[in-house]
């Protein structure tokens, strides 16, 4: 907390001091962006307007290097969402939100040159005429006059335990002929290669160590991406986007270790996953005037097939019979959605009112094996309660109306409902229908010059996961769901109070509360005897967030910038199996982020460092609490060129000192907290420092 106090103290010296303080530029080679009146409404949405003059020190490749930089700005990504619904992450292009799911923003953004780019504006979502936005958000001003592209490979290498990774890169390109602009991209940003190893230790309820393991585990990661995209964008009020993916994924996890007990003979234990899982995307949308107004209509398909393998043997060294299990499941996802968006002026604000049709579905068979000990082959045992198939058909409408009270006061109302019917197949089918109200209420101020408040109170029913509806086994902690036919999807009230505050030439700094109350709280339950996830009446969280950028070029330390942030939660529910009040499962309630980076003036060198903390509760079960992290600190330090022949090269070791893989499991001989300790669990598994390298470019 020393550390938060401290950043906390900086805060608010800086914040004194930018109250009479002159502005000055704060890189050294452009003014401070600031809103330019003298812009048309039609061509910028209001706010603070940032061009490619003010990111010239960092010599951007694309836009999510210039975004990357903008003061006091972090991208939040598209929450999970049913359907396609409101707009919940916090970055526009040209003005919209795209009419995609399984695109990241971040991955958006990397298709963009930052030679298309003529400005970033950052806006209070509640000024603005799409629904469900709130607090800073970012709208990319873009466009491709010609043909640009733009590429990167970040290989990485570990000393320890890992293959080396050279998979990780992407690459596009973006063009424009007459009204068409088009997009190509293949990505693999995601890619990965990771290990551990080390010691665990077992000791039985009177903390007697009863068995010593030594285990190392690593895993491949791959999912190339192929996209398209076309934008039609003719004379007039018209707009049209097409958008198609193809994309593979393959996984594998690889876990060998040894394990050894007083008087047994050492066992070697393998396991083996794999994923080799290909989705696809399609989408659409075209806005057209339409009497008073425009209207939008979206069109999204999409598809993933997802093979899962897992296989874990115990063999003693000695010979005698193995003893293993083998879990594997084919799931096909699929999601339609149909919607459409009419938007027009009246009483002096923006309305919008939007029908939106979701069909979702999940055909799943799972199958279960044992080690047959005799002929040692896997033997399949029955195991119909993980097969089956889950679908629910949605409709939904919501009308939204939002205004200016007075030049520092706007409003943004939000009400409709949601309609939906989930039906099961298979073990313990079930057929139910459910009416839920939705919407929100958000409020935008500026009070004085260089501050900005939003207040949001939101109404969200969240998404299942159809799996969760069917049995499944985690082999590895042998430990299984029995799959609940009586899931029911989980709903909130969302209370979000953020407050921006610019310190001019110092940066800006920023502070949000947030209040969650659940319904139906989504966890592990008891279901007939033994245990899945389900529904817990009802749950709440709460949550402090600070954040600031600090420009140190006033201090005379041109080029260096600092940015921090500290993350203080709580949370409480019901325990559904011992009935006492705790956190929620896994829930990360603490943690703080720190970066430093310095662009040397005059040059084309930068060099940095970062650290993150981060503190997680454990996760449980019936019988037992299992809390698993990476830490306490992961660091690393980098150095980058620029212009090493037009490119931008950079070096980096991360986990510099010494972050570790650990974990804390408690497994109970029954109840949780109301039987015997069976066994505790101690990991303590060495990571080791990451070399990553980078080359980023454009032609």
């Amino acid at each position: 907390m020393r550390f938060a106090g401290s950043l906390f103290a900086i805060a608010a010296v800086l914040w004194v001091q930018s109250a009479c303080a002159q502005e000055a530029p704060a890189s050294g080679e452009a003014p401070p962006p600031v809103a330019d009146p003298a812009v048309a409404l039609g061509q910028a949405l209001a706010g603070t307007v940032y061009t490619p003059a003010d990111f010239t020190r960092y010599a951007p490749k694309t836009a999510l290097d210039m975004l990357n930089q903008v003061p006091g700005f972090s991208i939040r990504e598209n929450d999970r969402v049913r359907g396609l619904g409101q707009a919940t992450g916090n970055v526009l292009f040209n003005g919209a939100r795209p009419s995609t799911k399984s695109d990241t923003i971040v991955t958006q953004l990397t298709r963009i040159s930052a030679a298309d780019v003529e400005r970033i504006e950052i806006v209070d979502g509640a000024s603005l005429d799409i629904p469900g936005l709130s607090g800073q958000v970012a709208n990319i001003v873009f466009r491709a006059d010609g043909f640009s592209g733009q590429f990167s490979w970040k290989p990485e290498f570990r000393p320890h335990y890992t293959d080396p990774l050279f998979t990780r890169a992407d690459i596009s390109v973006r063009g424009r002929g007459g009204d068409v602009e088009y997009e190509l991209g293949l990505n693999n940003d995601n890619s990965s290669r990771s290990g551990a190893g080390g010691p665990t230790l077992i000791r039985d309820g009177s903390g007697a160590i009863v068995e010593r393991r030594k285990d190392i585990w690593n895993t491949h990661y791959d999912t190339p991406k192929l996209s398209a995209k076309l934008t039609w964008d003719p004379a007039g009020d018209s707009i049209a986007h097409l958008g198609a993916h193809y994309q593979r994924r393959w996984y594998r996890y690889d876990e060998d270790g040894v394990w050894m007990s007083p008087g047994l003979p050492d066992r070697l234990r393998t396991v083996r996953e794999t994923e080799t899982t290909w989705n696809y995307e399609l989408s659409g949308d075209y806005q057209f005037g339409a009497g008073p107004g425009k209207l939008k209509l979206i069109g999204l398909r999409r598809f993933s097939h997802e093979p899962v393998s897992q296989e874990v043997v115990l063999r003693p060294a000695d010979g005698s019979a193995a003893t293993g299990d083998r879990f594997t499941q084919t799931g096909d996802v699929g999601e339609t959605i149909g919607r459409g968006e009419y938007q027009w002026k009246m009483f002096g604000g923006d309305w919008q009112l939007s029908a939106e049709a979701a069909f979702n579905t999940l055909d799943n068979v799972a199958r279960l094996y044992t080690l047959d000990p005799a002929s040692d082959d896997f033997v399949e045992i029955p195991y119909p309660e993980g097969t089956g198939g889950v679908k629910e058909d949605r409709y939904e409408a919501l009308l939204s109306f939002g205004r200016k009270l007075t030049d520092k006061l706007s409003f943004q109302l939000v009400a409709g409902a949601e309609h939906s019917t989930l039906a099961q197949s298979g073990a313990d089918g079930l057929e139910r229908s459910f009416f839920r109200p939705k919407g929100s209420l958000t409020l935008a101020w500026t009070p004085a010059a260089g501050l900005d408040l939003s207040l949001k109170v939101q109404r969200q029913v969240e998404q299942l996961d159809f799996y969760d509806f069917l049995a499944r086994a985690f082999l590895n902690d042998d430990n299984s769901n029995a799959g609940n036919a009586d899931l029911r999807p989980q709903q909130n009230w969302r209370y979000e109070l953020e407050a921006n505050q610019s310190l001019g030439k110092w940066g800006s700094t920023k502070i949000q509360f947030v209040y969650v109350d659940a319904e139906d709280f989504v966890d592990v339950v008891p279901v007939d005897g033994g245990e899945s996830v389900g529904n817990i009446p009802s749950a709440w969280a709460a949550a402090v967030v600070w954040s600031a950028t600090i420009n140190l070029d006033p201090a005379g330390l041109k080029g260096v910038k600092i940015e921090a942030s500290v993350d203080l939660e709580t949370s409480r529910l019901r325990d559904p199996f011992t009935g006492d009040k705790r956190q929620w499962s896994g829930f990360q309630d603490r943690s703080a982020d720190f970066s430093l980076r310095h662009d040397i003036p005059g040059g084309d060198w930068a060099w940095g460092a970062t650290a993150s903390y981060g503190h997680y509760q454990p996760n449980y079960r019936r019988n037992e609490a299992n809390r698993t992290w990476e830490g306490p600190v992961f660091a690393s330090i980098f150095v980058e060129n620029k212009d090493v022949m037009g490119l931008t090269v950079r070096a980096e070791m991360a986990n510099a000192i010494n972050a570790r893989s650990r974990r804390e499991r408690v497994v109970y001989e029954g109840l949780r907290g109301a039987s015997p300790v069976a066994f505790t669990e101690s990991r303590d598994r060495l990571i080791g420092p990451i070399f990553a390298f980078s080359v980023r470019g454009k032609f």
